[in-house]
């Protein structure tokens, strides 16, 4: 019989770990959480303190009893759950339900699942640390509080099913404010003016665009002011004025964060940050890796320190030696500094063995493990080499008394850059630009000039990568809860995505507009920021976790019972369509259920007609003729289909677009595998592709 007893949470996390320890340690899975607050009711004694109410989570009951007995028949056991507040909770929880003394030095806890990092883990394991469970204690109550509390209002005064949340409530209202700036927005018209030059005795022109005097920037605002500048240009020479070359270094983004790496999945990959989140996961509790069993393939995913450790610096540095040579090498270790929010308990996301390249292990992962073990590697490879260097070119050409400038650069070394570029949320970046060998008095010759009228535009609504990056720097939520309240948003209604940009409904809207006008706090953004700094005072020691609720709930409870009187019916109408009803003719409305918008019958309860709500994709059945139709499946999966459904089987994965096929005349296609896209036809019995 095995001595000691280890606890985890999953079983895939004890396969790994049961790999580095001997016969006599036993490894058993919680399976998460094994007690919760009630669904039911609120579960918080406010009178007594804010005392929760846990109860064991419904199904557990039988893996509580078998824990309970082999810790009984244990010498020693040991909580090693995942090294943040909700692990630390997670053992708290475990350690009363198997009467584990509160002195005892129980828990063990690793950024990494490696033998080293788990025999020393085991070799020095100490007490549950009570300040970190009080933050996820006064976390969770904190926030049962406000949605059992504010919920119920809404539902009385708006409509049934619909929730408040103290992140969710401030990630619609990011989403919905940007939504009013763009509808508020005028757009103001501005021109650029362009020319295009070469030098006398070349055909290779170059672009310099027009930046005003040798005294200022001239903005150009309308085609007047344009016209007058061109016809100032008329039969002026255009000399080359001022000519500067230098050097730009271009240092590697640092390792991934969690949210860097939600945002980063989301640009290069097209994961969802959730999706980013599960798949994350998997590679941190350890996958079975042929030739090696099971391994931890990255550090702890939950992070928000940049910090790297020395051993894992020197082993990535003489991997980059070895693979690329001592140029790509810097001088000194890269160091990267964190955000004065940043709690640095973990490193920063890297993979364990950097020399486990994503190319070695491919076949042991499925794609998408692959592909996010293959970023973070890359990114964590790059951050640790050197810098990129640019020979840059910045031309003033004078013409007119008016001034061009053109500016061109040329990649020398590669250095990190050989393995990794990070992405952009906007891909209006320009590339490198040619500038041909130029030197100061040259005269140009001028091939065209090239006017174009702008207009500025809205703000961009936010994607899940943006509304990642504006929740970490307005401080709101922590790495943990950037994925549960996206997906929360969505299920709820106040969200829509069209297709990866972030769109507040008519319901979210109305929501939104209680929330700010009655619970203001609530949806603060610095009110919600500063609540995330007075967690961490509780996770630091410095404050009572009672204390934080008792001032909170002082001040709430007034607003509450405000809003119950201030607050009217809000009417929110169905949206009508021309769809109708086949049992009593009534035009269909839409409604929102849990799995999203369908059609109803307006004259519920005397007809009960309801179905799915289809978007016409545009195109005819190649099958049957009938109108193909935008589907989903029930994991939100977009897919297309034949509205005769059952009785026409015709569906694809592809994207229809409204271009005929040349061969056989049904509809093009367009097939995406990753970033690349191929055009052909969605008559499965025509092999047409479009070159």
């Amino acid at each position: 019989m095995a001595e000691y007893l280890v606890i985890v949470e999953s079983p895939a996390k004890a396969k790994t770990i049961g790999k580095f320890l001997g016969k006599e340690y036993k490894i058993e899975a919680s399976m998460g959480h094994v007690r919760d607050l009630p669904k039911s009711q609120i579960g918080v004694d406010i009178d007594k303190g804010f005392e929760p109410k846990y109860i064991t989570i419904r199904g557990k009951g039988d893996l509580i009893n078998k824990l309970k007995k082999e810790a009984k028949n244990a010498k020693k056991v040991f909580l090693a759950t995942d090294p943040d507040r909700e692990g630390e909770a997670i053992s708290w929880h475990l350690a009363n339900l198997l009467n584990i003394d509160d002195e005892k030095e129980c828990r063990i806890t690793f950024n990494e699942i490696t033998k080293n990092a788990v025999k020393n883990a085991i070799k020095s394991p100490r007490k549950i640390d009570m300040d970190l469970v009080d933050a996820q204690q006064a976390r969770r109550v904190l926030d049962r509080i406000v949605g059992y509390k504010i919920s119920p209002l809404l539902w009385k005064k708006v409509r049934k099913g619909l929730s408040a949340g103290r992140v969710q409530s401030v990630a619609t209202r990011l989403i919905c404010d940007r939504e009013e700036e763009i509808e508020k927005f005028v757009p103001e018209e501005y021109w650029t003016l362009g020319a295009k030059l070469t030098k006398k005795a070349s055909k290779d022109a170059f672009d310099a665009k027009f930046y005003g005097t040798a005294q200022e920037k001239v903005e150009l605002k309308d085609e007047r002011q344009v016209n007058e500048i061109i016809k100032a240009l008329d039969n002026k020479k255009f000399i080359v004025q001022k000519v500067k070359q230098g050097e730009k270094k271009k240092s590697p983004a640092p390792p991934f964060i969690t949210s860097t790496l939600q945002q980063e999945a989301s640009r290069k990959l097209g994961f969802t940050t959730k999706k980013t989140m599960m798949v994350a996961q998997q590679l941190y509790e350890g996958l079975d890796i042929k030739g090696h069993g099971a391994v931890g393939l990255v550090t702890y995913i939950r992070t928000d320190s940049t910090r790297i450790s020395s051993e894992a610096q020197q082993e990535a540095r003489g991997y980059i030696n070895e693979k690329y040579g001592s140029r790509y090498v810097p001088e000194e270790v890269r160091v990267f500094k964190n955000k004065s929010v940043s709690q640095d308990a973990h490193e920063a996301i890297r993979p364990t063995y950097v020399s486990m390249d994503p190319s070695s292990i491919k076949d042991s992962l499925t794609n998408d493990q692959f592909k996010l073990y293959k970023l973070i590697w890359e990114r964590f490879l790059a951050s640790q080499m050197a810098c990129a260097i640019y020979d840059t070119l910045a031309v003033d050409i004078e013409a007119g008394g008016y001034i061009f400038k053109a500016n061109g650069s040329k990649i020398r070394f590669q250095g990190f850059m050989a393995v990794y570029i990070e992405g952009k949320d906007d891909e209006t970046e320009e590339g490198d630009s040619y500038i041909p060998e130029l030197s100061e008095g040259e005269e140009l010759a001028l091939k065209k000039l090239d006017s174009k009228q702008h207009f500025t535009q809205p703000p961009p609504r936010y994607t899940e990568a943006t509304l990642v990056k504006a929740l970490e720097e307005k401080g709101i939520g922590r790495p943990s809860t950037y994925a549960p309240t996206i997906s929360t948003i969505l299920a709820r209604g106040y969200v829509e995505k069209d297709k990866k940009l972030l769109v507040p409904t008519e319901l979210g809207k109305i929501v939104t507009d209680i929330m700010k006008n009655h619970f203001k706090d609530i949806v603060d953004i610095q009110f919600t920021a500063q609540m995330e700094k007075t967690l961490d005072d509780v996770e630091d020691g410095e404050r009572k976790w009672v204390d934080v609720m008792g001032d909170f709930y002082t001040r709430f409870i007034d607003v509450l019972k405000d809003a119950e009187t201030r607050i009217g019916h809000v009417e929110l109408k169905d949206e009508e369509t021309d769809v109708k009803c086949e049992k009593c003719g009534r035009n269909m409305v839409i409604k929102h259920g849990r799995y999203g918008k369908f059609l109803a019958c307006p004259g519920f309860p005397e007809c009960r007609n309801a179905r799915p709500l289809l978007e016409e994709a545009g195109v005819n059945c190649p099958k049957c003729g009938a109108k193909v139709m935008v589907k989903k499946t029930k994991k939100g999966r977009k897919y297309y289909g034949c509205e005769k459904n059952p009785a026409c089987s015709y569906m694809t994965w592809d994207t229809p677009i409204r271009e005929n096929c040349p061969e056989c005349g049904s509809f093009l296609v367009k097939k995406f595998s990753g970033k690349k896209s191929q055009v052909k036809c969605g008559n499965e019995a025509c092999k047409y592709v479009k070159e």
